[in-house]
């Protein structure tokens, strides 16, 4: 992979773009149509924005040769998580951080969801149920800002 500036500055600007649309989605549009599926589509947009970060953290890292990039995701992550402490990212955001992930990984790959009361019910393999309220996606969206934020403050000196 070749190494250049402008690849992290435009996954930053990616990352901030999809949480901008998460953020519309979550304060203008869902108290308007109150569509409990639309909670999805912006568990989908935080996810984007938090790939798009940890893309744009890992190609700064890599333009100053602090790490390598490989083809398998995981295995980016796992070099994520080593350099996250450079970016002040605790051990309670990457949590959250996996948390969230994991989340839309699950809802990718679930067989069956569906709508109850104000919230999304996401079945797995095995019968495992998650749920997403508003509230949750609304402390997704802080903790991604956060993690946008310090990635920036880092790598826009």
């Amino acid at each position: 992979m070749e190494a250049k500036p402008e690849l992290y500055m435009a996954s930053l600007e990616k990352a901030k773009k999809s949480l901008q649309m998460a953020d519309h989605l979550t304060y203008m549009t869902f108290p308007i149509v109150r569509e409990n599926r639309l909670l999805l589509k912006i568990l989908e947009e935080i996810s984007h924005s938090l790939i798009s970060t940890i893309n744009a953290i890992l190609q700064y890292e890599y333009l100053y040769k602090r790490v390598q990039i490989y083809q398998d995701p995981k295995e980016n992550f796992r070099t994520f998580k080593n350099v996250a402490e450079r970016y002040s990212i605790n051990s309670e955001q990457m949590n959250k951080i996996i948390e969230i992930l994991t989340l839309a990984e699950r809802h990718k790959k679930s067989p069956f969801e569906f709508a109850k009361n104000d919230k999304i019910v996401i079945m797995s393999e095995g019968m495992r149920t998650e749920t997403l309220t508003i509230e949750k996606i609304k402390s997704y969206l802080l903790e991604v800002k956060d993690v946008i934020r310090k990635a920036a403050i880092v790598i826009i000196r």
